[in-house]
């Protein structure tokens, strides 16, 4: 029965109008009982009611540029500074419908699970790689004005230094007018992530921590309330900064990524 139960949940398309099978569906099917499938199931580590999100980045220079970031974050340059850079768009000011009742032992925190829209905005992050500072700003908007304004913050909060600028592949990004800047000030290097590889860039997990601490279950009135509470946080974090740091080698990554190609062809024929 193992095997039969293996070989279903695996090969097998699950019953019509279901995405997956079920301990119920699925002993139904083969005539035996929900916990000998769940059983089976838990000594296999088989979840068919989960599912992991995942993209493969198709970038012709998807090594070249993995290696080259990622050697940034193991072995920066002597004499200069690395940054992780990038905006958080529609960032959205939520002002819940009624008052949160608190914390309370016993009971959960609780919040509305409606609410009403009050705003947004644009924040542009750089983060220090070396010591976890983060340099931040809001913009209403995420153009190639935006971007190349705070560039000239960079610029100005970092003087008379090479600046590595570690970025994703946003139009905005590679825009002329920006080219056009980049190109007078020799001090400042950039490294694009491949495509769809926004995991590569630093930021990106402060940006998580952020929403997870200032953002998510916050209550905010207007934009410039929203705001505020970032902020406070950014200050916060600055006081006492805590850089992440990047553990994987190239070719892990690379085993890992070739892995998962390789599992998706399979699939695929």
């Amino acid at each position: 029965m193992t095997s039969q139960i293996l070989k279903t949940t695996i090969e097998q398309e699950p019953p019509a109008a279901a995405t997956h099978w079920s301990t119920s569906t699925l002993s139904e099917e083969l005539g035996t009982s929900h916990s000998t499938v769940q059983r089976v199931w838990k000594k296999h580590d088989l979840q068919p009611h989960r599912t992991k999100t995942f993209k493969l980045s198709n970038d012709q220079r998807f090594e070249e540029k993995l290696t080259d970031v990622v050697g940034l974050y193991l072995s920066p340059p002597e004499h200069a500074i690395v940054l992780s850079v990038d905006e958080k768009s529609q960032i959205q000011a939520l002002n819940r419908t009624q008052k949160s009742l608190p914390l309370f032992p016993g009971r959960l925190r609780t919040m509305t699970h409606d609410y009403k829209r009050n705003g947004t905005t644009t924040l542009f992050a750089a983060l220090n790689v070396a010591d976890g500072t983060v340099l931040a700003d809001f913009k209403s908007k995420h153009r190639d004005v935006e971007w190349l304004d705070f560039l000239k913050s960079i610029e100005e909060a970092y003087p008379e230094v090479d600046l590595h600028i570690i970025c994703d592949n946003f139009a905005t990004h590679k825009h002329e007018k920006v080219r056009r800047w980049l190109k007078r000030r020799p001090r400042f290097h950039i490294h694009f992530t491949p495509t769809s590889s926004s995991w590569l860039n630093l930021v990106e997990r402060w940006f998580r921590d952020l929403t997870e601490k200032a953002i998510r279950r916050g209550s905010f009135h207007s934009v410039a309330e929203l705001e505020s509470s970032i902020w406070e946080y950014i200050e916060a974090s600055n006081e006492n900064p805590r850089p992440f740091s990047w553990t994987a080698q190239p070719d892990k990554i690379l085993a890992k990524v070739a892995k998962a190609r390789a599992a998706l062809n399979n699939a695929q024929n």
